[in-house]
């Protein structure tokens, strides 16, 4: 399985990303080895996940997110 996942970041941007271990991820972008970008901007919770089969599903849909403006991304996690 893998997973895409949204991170709040300590600035509240918003981080996207996948996985197939979602909590190890998490606990690198802690510890500021898990990305360049969440190393500058700190790694403060999950606020969202889906789940995928495949790693091209989940990074098909990591590239659909990522093009999404930050408000739509909070309205996504807010409906968990």
């Amino acid at each position: 399985m893998y997973y895409l996942y949204l991170l709040q970041c300590q600035d509240d941007s918003i981080y996207t990303g996948i996985t197939n271990d979602v909590a190890l991820r998490f606990r690198k972008h802690l510890e500021k080895r898990g990305g360049s970008y969440t190393r500058s901007h700190g790694a403060k919770k999950i606020i969202y996940t889906e789940e995928y089969k495949t790693k091209s599903e989940a990074l098909k849909r990591e590239l659909e997110i990522k093009s999404w403006r930050r408000q739509r991304k909070i309205l996504l996690a807010s409906k968990v």
